[in-house]
C-alpha cells in the first residue's frame, strides 16, 4: 500500500505546468508516485484549502567551511541575549532546522576551499533535515592558473576532475577571478577588470573565466561555472559584469549574487551608486545559458563572509569593524566582517532596490532566490522579501522610509509587477533546481523526492511563508504546525566525475605549493563513498535544452 496521500491540496508545481490546481498527491518510499489503482494509502493528510509546493531550493548560501566557522567565532555577541543562537550565521543544527522551518529542503554552499573539504563535509553532516552540497573554489588555484597560462586544456580538465572527486564537491566556483591572487601577490586592493593582467601568472580574468566555464561544460557537470564577478560593490561595476558575460563565450554560466554587481556610477562622484539592472537584463535576454541568483539585501545587522579576501579587507577599512582574513594556501582566501545595512543610507537603499529589480525584471526561470546568506542578510528573512515581491503596495510603503533620493537612482518605484504564487514557486524551487541540474528536486512529478511544504493561505504573505502548516522531507512529516516531529540527517550530494586517481606530476606540483602532504588532502575513499552522487552524464545538454 502507498505510504501517504495528501488530499486535495492546491498545488503549485511550475516545472510540471501545475498552477493552483486542487488535486491529490501520492508518496511512497520517499518519492512522489503516480496514483495507485485502488487509490488507497496507509496515511491520509487533508490539505484541502492549503497551498502545496515542492520544498524550497537555495542555490547560493554559506553553510560550512572555514569562513562560516570564522564568522561564528567572530560574532559571539549574536549568541547572547534574548534569542541565543539566532544570529546572522546560525549553528549547524539551527541552520538545518530554520531552513526546514521555512519550507526549504535543499541548500548549496557556494564556496568551499578544497583544502577544507573534510571540515565542510563534517559540518554539512551535522546540518539536519536538508539535503546539501558545496561548490569548490578554483579561480585562484595555482594549478588552475598554470594550466590556463599554458593553454593546456587536457591538463586543466584532468586536474579539475581529480579535484572535484577528491573533495566531494558538486561543482565549481570562481570568486573575483585573478583579483584575489593579485591582492595576495601585491598587497594592494586595486580594481581588477576582466582584461587586467595578473602579473604573477601573465593572464587575465577573461582567460580564467572563459577557460573555466568551458571546462565545466566539457566535464558535463550538472551545474555550470558559478561566478562571483570582479569588482563587487563598486560603482560602475555593471560594465565588468557585462564584460564577464562576454567572456563566457558559448559556455553555460551562472552569475552569483548579481545584485552586488549591477551598479552604475554617478557623474558627480558622490560615493553612491545607481541601478544598472535594466541594461544587464537586456543583455541577458538572448543568453539563455546564463542564469543568476540575486543576493538581495535586507536591512539590519549581518555578517559579510566571502572568498573575496580583498573585499573583506576593504569592508573592514571603511567600517572600522573587527575583521578576520585567511589565505588558503594555493587555493584562494577569505574575509569576514560584521556589517549593517541602514534604511536611510542612500547606498544601502539602492542595493535593496537593485535586488528587487532583478526579481521583477528578469525571467524567473533563470533566477534563483537568495540573500547570498548571510552577506545580504540571513536566509531566515526570506519571507520579508517574498512579501515585497508579491505586493507593490508593500514595496511602496517600505520605500517611504528609505533615502529620499532613491527615486533618482532606480526604476523600482515605477514597477507595478506583483509575483503570483506560481512565480514564487519558480524562483524558490523550480528554477534553482533546474539550474543546479537536480532533476529530482523542485517539482512534484512522479519520481521526484517527496520534499514539499504545505502553507495556510494568508493575505499577509510574510506571515504565510514564515509559518508553514506542514513540512515533509523524503515523505516524512518533519514539521507539524511549528512542532518538530522528526529530525532526519538529510543527504550530502556530489557530482560524479570519475575516480579520484592521482595523475602524473600531481604529487610533485602539490609538494611545491602546499604545507601538507597529498595524503592528507581531500577525502578518503571511504568518505567519498558515503556521498550521494548526482550523475552528470547528459546533464549539460539537458540543462541547455530547458
Amino acid at each position: 500500500m502507498i505510504d501517504l496521500c495528501i488530499k486535495g491540496g492546491t498545488l503549485y508545481d511550475p516545472a510540471n505546468g501545475i498552477n493552483g490546481v486542487a488535486t491529490d498527491l501520492w508518496i511512497d518510499s520517499g518519492k512522489v508516485v503516480a496514483a495507485p489503482p485502488d487509490l488507497k494509502a496507509s496515511k491520509l493528510l487533508d490539505a484541502r484549502g492549503y497551498v502545496v509546493m515542492p520544498g524550497g531550493v537555495d542555490m547560493h548560501t554559506h553553510l560550512a567551511g572555514p569562513k562560516v566557522n570564522a564568522a561564528r567565532g567572530l560574532r559571539p555577541e549574536e549568541r547572547r541575549g534574548a534569542a541565543p543562537g539566532v544570529g546572522s550565521v546560525p549553528t549547524t543544527r539551527l541552520t538545518g532546522l530554520k531552513y526546514a522551518g521555512l519550507g526549504f529542503t535543499t541548500a548549496l554552499d557556494a564556496a568551499v576551499a578544497p583544502l577544507f573539504a573534510r571540515q565542510a563535509h563534517m559540518e554539512l553532516a551535522d546540518t539536519p533535515i536538508i539535503d546539501k552540497g558545496f561548490l569548490a573554489l578554483i579561480s585562484d588555484n595555482h594549478f588552475v592558473l598554470d594550466a590556463v597560462r599554458d593553454g593546456d586544456r587536457a591538463r586543466l580538465d584532468e586536474y579539475l576532475r581529480w579535484l572535484l572527486a577528491s573533495c566531494g564537491g558538486f561543482g565549481f566556483k570562481a570568486v573575483n577571478p585573478g583579483g584575489v591572487e593579485h591582492w595576495k601577490e601585491t598587497g594592494r586592493r586595486t580594481l581588477v577588470d576582466v582584461d587586467s593582467r595578473i602579473d604573477a601568472f601573465g593572464i587575465t580574468p577573461r582567460q580564467i573565466v572563459g577557460e573555466l566555464a568551458a571546462a565545466a561544460d566539457r566535464l558535463a557537470l550538472p551545474h555550470p561555472l558559478h561566478i562571483h564577478c570582479n569588482n563587487l560593490g563598486v560603482g560602475g561595476n555593471w560594465k565588468t559584469t557585462a564584460a564577464t558575460i562576454d567572456a563566457f563565450g558559448a559556455s553555460r554560466a551562472h552569475l552569483a549574487h548579481v545584485q552586488f554587481h549591477s551598479y552604475d556610477g554617478r557623474p558627480d562622484d558622490d560615493g553612491s551608486v545607481a541601478s544598472a539592472v535594466p541594461a544587464l537584463v537586456d543583455l541577458l535576454r538572448n543568453k539563455g545559458d546564463i542564469s543568476v541568483d540575486v543576493g538581495h539585501v535586507t536591512f539590519g545587522a549581518t555578517t559579510a563572509l566571502t572568498g573575496d579576501g580583498p573585499l573583506g579587507h576593504f569592508l573592514h577599512r571603511v567600517t572600522g569593524a573587527k575583521w578576520f582574513s585567511a589565505d588558503v594556501e594555493c587555493e584562494g582566501g577569505c574575509g569576514v566582517v560584521p556589517v549593517e545595512y541602514k534604511h536611510r543610507s542612500l547606498f544601502h537603499s539602492v542595493q535593496w532596490a537593485v535586488g528587487l529589480e532583478w526579481y521583477l525584471l528578469m525571467d524567473p526561470w533563470r533566477t534563483g532566490f537568495s540573500t547570498d546568506h548571510p552577506n545580504g542578510g540571513s536566509f531566515w528573512r526570506y519571507p520579508e522579501t517574498l512579501a515585497l515581491l508579491m505586493s507593490r503596495d508593500v514595496r511602496r510603503e517600505k520605500i517611504k522610509n528609505l533615502h529620499p533620493s532613491l527615486h533618482e537612482r532606480c526604476t523600482l518605484p515605477e514597477i507595478d509587477r506583483e509575483f503570483s504564487l506560481n512565480e514564487v514557486a519558480i524562483v524558490t524551487r523550480a528554477a534553482p533546481a533546474r539550474r543546479l541540474g537536480l532533476k529530482h528536486k523542485g517539482h512534484l512529478g512522479a519520481g521526484a523526492d517527496a520534499d514539499l511544504v504545505i502553507y495556510q493561505p494568508d493575505a499577509d504573505r510574510e506571515r504565510m511563508f514564515s509559518f508553514p502548516r506542514y513540512v515533509i522531507k523524503g515523505g516524512r512529516i518533519v514539521l507539524d504546525d511549528g512542532e518538530l516531529r522528526e529530525e532526519p540527517e538529510g543527504t550530502t550530494f556530489a557530482a560524479e566525475t570519475g575516480d579520484a586517481k592521482e595523475f602524473d606530476g600531481l604529487r610533485n606540483e602539490f609538494s611545491k605549493g602546499y604545507s601538507i602532504s597529498l595524503e592528507h588532502w581531500g577525502l578518503r575513499a571511504s568518505e567519498r563513498a558515503g556521498l550521494k552522487k548526482i550523475l552528470s552524464a547528459g546533464s549539460a545538454a539537458a540543462t541547455r535544452a530547458t
